[in-house]
C-alpha cells in the first residue's frame, strides 16, 4: 500500500495509553501530530476514536476501524471493519496514517513504510502498548534534539522510522 504510515508517542517501555487515555499531555508533540497528519487520512480503532476531544479530526479523512457493526459515529467519520476494507477504500495518492490504538497498531505495522515516533523519556503506568519495531526492519532515518516540555519536565525527541 503507497504512503502507508503510523504516528504514534511511547514512553520508554512503549506505553502509549492507560484506561482509553494518553499517558502525558505535550502541546507541541500535539502540534506535532497535527502538522504531519494535516490533509492525510487517519485511521483509527474505536477507542482512540472514543477519546478524542474534538470530532473528527479536523481537515483529514477520518477512519474507524471496529469490530461492532453496528457502530456508528453521527459524524462525517466512515466506520470499517477489516483490514480489507481499509484497502478497498484508499486509493493509491492517499497519504495514510494509523493513528492508534494498540490493537491498530499492531494490525497496520506489517503494511507500514514509515513511523513516526515522539519518544517520552519517562516511565508511566500504561496498559497499552505499541509493538517492538525492531523485528520488523526499520531504520532510523532522522531525529531531533531532545526537548523539553515547558508544563511537564518531560523530555522528548520526534524520530522517523523507515522499512
Amino acid at each position: 500500500m503507497k504512503n502507508f504510515n503510523i504516528i504514534v508517542a511511547i514512553d520508554n517501555k512503549g506505553g502509549i495509553g492507560k484506561n482509553g487515555n494518553l499517558l502525558w499531555h505535550i502541546s507541541e508533540d500535539l502540534r506535532y501530530f497535527k502538522k504531519i497528519t494535516n490533509g492525510c487520512t487517519v485511521i483509527m480503532g474505536r477507542k482512540t476514536w472514543e477519546s478524542l476531544p474534538f470530532k473528527p479530526l479536523k481537515n483529514r479523512r477520518n477512519i474507524i476501524m471496529t469490530n461492532n457493526f453496528e457502530y456508528n459515529t453521527n459524524t462525517k467519520a466512515e466506520v470499517i471493519h477489516s483490514l480489507n476494507e481499509v484497502f478497498s477504500k484508499i486509493n493509491d495518492t492517499e497519504t495514510v496514517f494509523c493513528i492508534g490504538g494498540g490493537k491498530i497498531y499492531e494490525q497496520f505495522l506489517p503494511y507500514c513504510d514509515t513511523i513516526y515516533i515522539t519518544k517520552v523519556f519517562a516511565d508511566f503506568e500504561a496498559d497499552t502498548f505499541f509493538p517492538n519495531i525492531s523485528e520488523q526492519h526499520f531504520s532510523l532515518i532522522e531525529k531531533s534534539p531532545v526537548y523539553i516540555d515547558d508544563n511537564t519536565n518531560l523530555k522528548y525527541q520526534f524520530c522517523i522510522y523507515k522499512r
